[in-house]
């Protein structure tokens, strides 16, 4: 794991990079004269944006599949069905 250096530093440079980029978004809605460099950094800055979410680790998602399978296959099926009828369902 990382240290709270590490930690830190990642804060900083996602905080100053995200008022890079604000900077760029409100030069490009506000100004008259902004340029390539400004629309560069905010069309970067959304696809970023959008990346992580289709990202994971493979290893991660391996274990949480396993951990799923494993408490499924842990759990009993008359339970189930005997909770759902006092239920009320």
């Amino acid at each position: 794991m990382a240290g709270p250096a590490a930690r830190r530093a990642t804060a900083l440079a996602a905080l100053g990079l995200g008022a890079v980029w604000w900077w760029a978004v409100l030069r490009l809605v506000l100004s008259g004269d902004a340029g390539v460099l400004e629309g560069a950094v905010v069309a970067g800055g959304w696809g970023l944006s959008v990346l992580p979410v289709h990202c994971v680790p493979k290893e991660s998602v391996l274990k949480e599949t396993a951990l799923k399978d494993s408490a499924f296959k842990e759990s009993d099926p008359e339970d189930a069905v005997a909770d759902d009828e006092a239920g009320g369902h």
